[in-house]
């Protein structure tokens, strides 16, 4: 008698949901089954689900204890048998399936996990051990069955896994390029090179710019996004990887030099802007981020970078930029960048400085006689031939409506003088090339040899401009009005 009352007092006081119960019927049901000849349990409940539900009637439950109560929200046993259709909901019938396919074929035990519910319908994610007790292997009168409350491991689970596939959407999906690398061979390589006693890499480097290529080749991608994908025009990440000396050539060499410079300073998080490659052989300017993640400073194996293609803001900065420094309608640079160069040269030279000055003749009869169209026309042929005549070191400005200038950072006056004859021949061939209305230009030039001469030199070129202007209308009989603009 002691000893059961021990028994029954650890019973009662167990941490865990016990429950005594009587399998005795499942013990006949299954005697008849195995002789009928049913030797694939699992099968038969497949095909006939109604002995599923013959079995999960046949148990009887002799006795719980007070954490069953507890962990149910029932009073009393007799309130918890009395509804125990709640607390086993209807997804539960196939796992107790695959409990009894356990118990037939070991004859003595099964475990699982299941879903139960509180009489209050809170759900309960329980792992069952059941064991038909010593002395009862024959009819399975006893059997303790116990459940652990494992809710708050099951959801802490699913919190995880929801928050890893959150991450992995984040990752995925990102409108950004996103590529998660591996950087730890770079790192071995970079110590073996301190452990040589080199401080400066960038001296290194200059020295033995093989290091760079090492490097690259050890970087080692394990991921990429979907936008990667798109942004570099790969069917697949495989693809892509297969063919990343496609990508990553030509300026990124140098680029990836700093990077290292930068690491080898400790600078773990980077960004800066470089010159990338589509598959397909386009350039693409990138804005990249590089960050080593945290916990992985010490050999850099988990590395997020981030590309964002800012090619279009580029191409709309350098048109801007352009815009900023030509004349729209001649393409040749405008008064803007006329006045920089002019201010330029008075500090730098070199010198001598050669000025040409050069007007359109005939605009204004152009523009009275067919309109203004006809008048940009002929400006736009101007530029033609100046863009055409007029090589670096030199440049040809659009500084007004009908006036040009040309600067010619150390050039004599006999330079001076072949250019102007070169534009002469550039304007034959031009008007060969287009007939009707000639094009005309008058020229004048002027030489300095310092910088304090520069302004003159400007003015005397006008001058002899407007004196080959007045030679032009002379000799061709054309009425004019006197003035710039007019001209």
């Amino acid at each position: 008698m002691p000893a059961r009352s021990d028994f029954e007092q650890m019973f009662d006081l167990a941490p865990a949901s016990l429950w005594l119960e009587d399998y005795s019927g499942i013990k006949r049901l299954f005697d008849a089954w195995r002789a009928e000849g049913v030797s694939d349990l699992s099968a038969m409940f497949e095909a006939q689900p109604e002995r599923l539900a013959e079995v999960a009637a046949a148990p009887m439950v002799l006795k719980v204890n007070q954490r069953t109560l507890e962990m149910f929200e029932a009073g009393s046993q007799e309130e918890l048998v009395g509804q125990l259709s709640k607390v086993f909901g209807d997804g539960t019938l196939d796992q107790f399936g695959r409990e009894m396919v356990q118990l037939w074929e070991s004859g003595r035990q099964f475990t699982g996990a299941s879903v139960n519910y509180s009489l209050s319908g809170r759900r309960i994610d329980v792992e069952v051990q059941a064991r038909v007790l010593e002395g009862h292997e024959a009819d399975w009168d006893r059997v303790l069955v116990s459940l652990q409350d494992v809710t708050a491991r099951v959801q802490a689970t699913q919190r995880l896994q929801m928050s890893e596939a959150y991450a992995h959407n984040l990752f995925k999906f990102s409108p950004v390029s996103l590529w998660v690398e591996d950087f730890s061979g770079v790192r071995a390589l970079m110590d073996e090179v301190r452990e040589r006693g080199i401080e400066d890499l960038r001296t290194f480097i200059n020295v033995h710019p093989e290091f760079v290529t090492r490097c690259m080749r050890e970087i080692r991608v394990i991921d990429v996004n979907q936008q990667t994908l798109r942004m570099f025009g790969a069917a697949d990440r495989d693809t892509l990887l297969r063919q990343l000396d496609r990508v990553f050539r030509g300026e990124m060499h140098d680029s990836f030099a700093e990077q290292l410079i930068d690491l080898w300073k400790g600078q773990l998080f980077q960004q800066r802007e470089v010159v990338n490659y589509s598959l397909a052989g386009n350039l693409m300017h990138v804005h990249m981020q590089f960050g080593v993640l945290d916990g992985h400073e010490a050999n850099w194996d988990l590395v997020l970078v981030s590309l964002v293609d800012i090619t279009a803001r580029k191409k709309a900065e350098a048109y801007l930029e352009y815009l900023g420094k030509h004349d729209t309608l001649t393409k040749l640079r405008n008064r803007t960048f006329y006045i920089e160069e002019l201010n330029r040269l008075s500090r730098k030279g070199p010198w001598p400085v050669s000025v040409l000055a050069i007007d359109l003749n005939g605009l204004k009869n152009a523009n009275d006689s067919n309109g203004h169209a006809a008048g940009d026309a002929l400006l736009r042929r101007a530029g033609e031939v100046l863009s055409k005549a007029v090589t670096e070191p030199a440049c040809a400005a659009r500084i007004g409506g009908d006036e040009f200038m040309v600067l010619m950072p150390g050039t004599d006056r006999a330079g001076a003088e072949r250019l102007k004859e070169h534009i002469d021949s550039m304007l034959e061939l031009n008007n060969q090339f287009y007939p009707g209305q000639p094009l005309s230009l008058a020229v004048g030039i002027a030489t300095c040899q310092q910088a304090h001469e520069l302004e003159l030199a400007c003015q005397d070129a006008d001058r002899a401009m407007y004196a080959a202007k007045a030679h032009y209308y002379a000799t061709h009989q054309i009425e004019r009005r006197r003035g710039r603009d007019g001209a």
